[in-house]
């Protein structure tokens, strides 16, 4: 391990049910790895589990993001700051990027920032020429729109995947094992651009050919009272579980036998990752940044969004024939393992502060 020599503020949104913020706590963790200390600032870290946030350093700066507070709030931190200021900034989502904006100029800092998902409909992005000095863009798929989108060079965006914990080397139970009822499952904030009733008409379509199955929702959002509601309608509710969870999904992707992912549009898909890296069979819409993980047959597969016909009929298959099922679930291990692991993430986030700070003169 070397001597940490840089000093990076990780400027993150209220820690939430997401891979964005997980996203967050893996370069806490590691960075120290690749010579860099680094700290964390947000309006909300209650739903980081005490034992996760004592040993990193993580800063709660409440009503950082109301307006009127939040210029009480970034006075504090600009003095919190005056004795040990940031080598670097990084934001860690769009929405706090005029805050991180704000504190690179007061610091006289350069600014990098990770986007993981698509601009909405009407949003703008205001990345300033002069000290945002790079975009960390989680998939081709992301790029490719922030070009479209944005005024931002392509020389400014660098593409890093997401990373995960791998468990390549570690004795897993199989999956659709015989001696216990089938799992299949999602997990993530639940919200419409996650495609979840679709999820839910596929349970439907799968119960009606084998009822000997189970099936398990995991995560919270805006969407959880309408989704709990239509499964109800469906009269599936009593085969589907919700488990409200808090941002480790690890139990929740244990219990399951395959993942599905049946979002809308998708910038990566890191909790998809994480189900790959303990063995389990994906199914995953072919969107966004989905095609840089999945080829369809080998490592997962691969159905058309919105719609419920085509997932169930991929759940079936895999219920049939679980030998193929672990198969795909063992090739997507090793697909994480090589291409997807976390210290690959950590090692290319460090060697572009390396790079920015390195061809950084602010006070040009």
């Amino acid at each position: 391990m070397s001597d940490p020599q840089l000093n990076v503020l990780l400027l993150a949104d209220r820690f939430e049910v997401r891979g964005s913020s997980t996203y967050t706590l893996r370069l806490a963790r590691n960075l120290g790895e690749y010579g860099v200390r680094a700290s964390v600032v947000s309006p909300d870290v209650q739903l980081v589990e005490t034992d996760q946030r004592d040993p990193l350093s993580i800063a709660e700066y409440t009503h950082f993001c109301i307006p009127l507070w939040g210029r009480v709030v970034m006075r504090t931190l600009l003095n919190d700051l005056k004795d040990d200021p940031p080598d670097l900034i990084h934001v860690q989502s769009r929405s706090m990027l005029s805050y991180g904006t704000r504190l690179a100029r007061r610091l006289g800092r350069p600014l990098v920032m990770t986007v993981h998902d698509y601009l909405g409909p009407h949003e703008r992005m205001r990345f300033h020429a002069r000290y945002g000095q790079r975009i960390i863009a989680v998939s081709e798929s992301v790029k490719s729109e922030l070009l479209n989108r944005t005024r931002v060079s392509e020389g400014l965006i660098t593409v890093i995947h997401g990373g995960v914990e791998s468990a390549c080397d570690q004795q897993l139970p199989p999956v659709l094992d015989p001696g216990h009822v089938p799992v299949i499952g999602t997990a993530g904030p639940l919200e419409a651009a996650k495609g979840l009733p679709y999820f839910l008409g596929a349970v439907k379509r799968v119960l009606s050919v084998d009822a000997n199955v189970e099936f398990l929702i995991s995560g919270t959002g805006p969407d959880e009272g309408n989704l709990r509601r239509l499964a109800q309608q469906l009269a599936i509710d009593e085969k589907v579980t919700f488990v409200p969870n808090l941002l480790d999904f690890s139990k929740s992707l244990a219990a399951m036998d395959v993942f599905c992912l049946p979002s809308l549009q998708q910038g990566f898909g890191t909790i998809m990752l994480e189900a790959m890296a303990l063995a389990k069979p994906v199914i995953a819409s072919g969107v966004g940044g989905v095609d840089s993980v999945i080829r369809d047959n080998e490592t997962g597969l691969v159905v058309p969004p919105s719609e419920s016909g085509p997932l169930a009929d991929r759940i079936i298959e895999l219920l049939r024939d679980p030998v193929r099922a672990r198969a795909i679930g063992e090739a997507g291990r090793q697909l994480v393992h090589d291409e997807f692991g976390v210290e690959k993430m950590v090692r290319q986030t460090a060697d572009v502060y390396h790079d920015v700070l390195a061809g950084t003169d602010l006070a040009a």
